[in-house]
């Protein structure tokens, strides 16, 4: 599975490690205790239905961009701090990536995991 995004034009590939996070535990396990994450991975959350959801960086140790999708369309594009980090935003798929690996992610463009 990888991760696409298309800005309009270009599509760009984000990662090509994709693991998702199906189960409860997963989901609440997100990326706690881990002490750094590939540049080419991403956590993806999917959902069957788009609601308010929150993600927090309590026992995670390193920063990481968080994208919140709503039918394939970005909603919001945060880099949360280590520890501190908290934000939410309506999604029906959240992906947390390496931070700086969605800096050119913008609201609006087209977000996809392909299998």
């Amino acid at each position: 599975m990888r991760l696409v995004f298309d800005p309009g034009g270009d599509r760009e590939v984000l990662a090509t490690d994709v693991e998702t996070a199906d189960s409860l535990a997963s989901q609440v396990r997100g990326l706690t205790f881990r002490r750094s994450i590939p540049d080419d991975y991403a956590l993806a959350f999917r959902f069957a239905t788009a609601r308010t959801r929150d993600v927090h960086m309590l026992f995670v140790f390193v920063p990481i961009d968080v994208v919140w999708v709503v039918d394939g369309v970005v909603r919001r594009v945060e880099r949360l701090r280590p520890w501190r980090g908290y934000a939410r935003e309506e999604a029906d798929l959240i992906v947390e990536l390496p931070a700086g690996a969605a800096a050119t992610v913008d609201v609006g463009d087209r977000l996809v995991l392909e299998e």
